[in-house]
């Protein structure tokens, strides 16, 4: 159940990014609530797996999926640059997290 919560968060964080990133150009209600209410589900839905899992792991997996889901988006929605150390990055943070959730 622990990491439901946890996919839910990192789900809700990068609508949460993507809320910021409309409203940071176009500020109006729908936008905010995209962003506020993104990020205020996300931070509910981690707190909750706080009950089921270590905090460390939780928070690390969350900032991880949160992290690489948001540049992902922000590379295909927003056209962010494409080059080969992000992308080297970004598989950096996929490998670590797998590892975490693997060994926990």
């Amino acid at each position: 159940m622990g990491w439901l919560y946890v996919a839910g968060a990192a789900i809700s964080e990068m609508i949460g990014v993507l809320g910021l990133q409309l409203f940071s150009k176009n500020k109006n209600i729908k936008n905010g609530l995209l962003y506020f209410g993104g990020l205020a589900a996300s931070f509910v839905l981690l707190y909750a797996s706080f009950s089921y899992l270590m905090v460390s792991v939780a928070y690390a997996v969350w900032i991880g999926i949160g992290t690489a889901g948001a540049v992902i988006m922000n590379m295909i929605f927003f056209g962010e640059k494409k080059n080969t150390p992000r992308i080297i990055s970004l598989l950096a943070i996929i490998i670590g997290v797998t590892g975490l959730k693997a060994l926990s």
